[in-house]
């Protein structure tokens, strides 16, 4: 019997997950040629139809999809033995892209990466940072960091819980004077408020105490943005109440520069979740960052 070739299940898996020879080889950086050779080989050893070709595109076949799943896992496994290998030996080499919000950029992220650099010297990390929610299969991207309050749908992503952060409501100690003492969720009704998301439809935030009673209150803001940063800035100037991740204000609530406002109440707990296509192999790269990013972003985020 023909021995196994690894080279042809791994262009097989790229032709599928590409959706084509083109864009396969496109990705790859390899001649068309090469992954029909790859494909007639494999398909040749097996006696079986994978892919039907005609002149203007390609599809896999029943057969192709059945041995599609194997041949994954064939991938995966020795990508993951590589992986572990150059862990061992500290030579991790190549390339890890990661998607994340604004928020998690400046707050979480700037405090991690350089430190992953730092350790892994051969490792290049493509960061995009957006608050849009990303196709990671069309975009080619290894992993998004996403936080959510609701559960993510179900869908063909991995998805590996971070950390749960409570938001809670910070202002400016001179505001705080100014206006009023806050002492019940109803004190803060006609107050000037600071929300996240320049597109929020919400004109109320559903605050929980540490009891486990809630409330709502009305809200009319005086600022939407996409930015933590602007929000932060703006509460600090005294110009209203902002609801942000605790950990987003630890430095200034350290400083005096902002107070917690109702500080047995929160608004909200957002997951952070790691979430990853699941039908791609890991590098080595890619696994070290995903296990970097486990091993110390719940401790960070949390409150202390």
């Amino acid at each position: 019997m023909t021995p196994v070739d690894l080279n042809d299940y791994y262009y097989f898996v790229h032709v599928v997950e590409k959706g084509g020879f083109t864009r396969a080889a496109e990705a790859l950086g390899i001649p068309k040629s090469r992954l029909s050779r790859h494909i007639a080989q494999l398909e040749e050893r097996l006696d079986a139809i994978l892919i039907q070709r005609t002149t203007r595109q390609s599809r896999i076949t029943e057969l192709g999809e059945v041995f599609y799943q194997h041949a994954r896992a064939a991938v995966d496994q020795t990508e993951l033995a590589e992986a572990a290998l150059k862990r061992k030996k500290n030579t991790l080499s190549g390339k890890a892209s990661l998607s994340c919000s604004v928020g998690v950029a400046q707050f979480v992220l700037k405090e991690f990466l350089p430190c992953f650099l730092a350790d892994n010297p051969q490792v290049t990390v493509l960061q995009q940072v957006t608050n849009q929610t990303v196709d990671l299969v069309a975009a080619g991207i290894d992993m998004s960091i996403r936080g959510h309050t609701d559960p993510l749908p179900d869908s063909t992503l991995i998805q590996r819980p971070l950390a749960v952060v409570e938001w809670h409501l910070f202002a400016s100690p001179h505001y705080s004077t100014k206006e009023k003492s806050f002492a019940t969720p109803s004190d803060l009704e006609n107050q000037q408020t600071l929300v996240l998301g320049w597109q929020a439809a919400g004109k109320r935030w559903k605050l929980e105490h540490k009891s486990g009673e809630q409330k709502y209150v009305q809200i009319e803001p005086r600022l939407k943005s996409d930015d933590m940063a602007t929000l932060k800035q703006t509460a600090i100037e005294g110009l209203g109440i902002v609801a942000l991740p605790a950990y987003t204000c630890r430095d200034e609530l350290a400083s005096g520069q902002l107070i917690k406002v109702l500080p047995e109440w929160h608004v909200g707990r957002a997951h952070l979740n790691l979430v990853m296509p699941r039908r791609r192999g890991f590098t080595a790269p890619v696994i070290a960052l995903q296990e970097f990013l486990q091993a110390k972003l719940a401790d960070f985020v949390a409150e202390h």
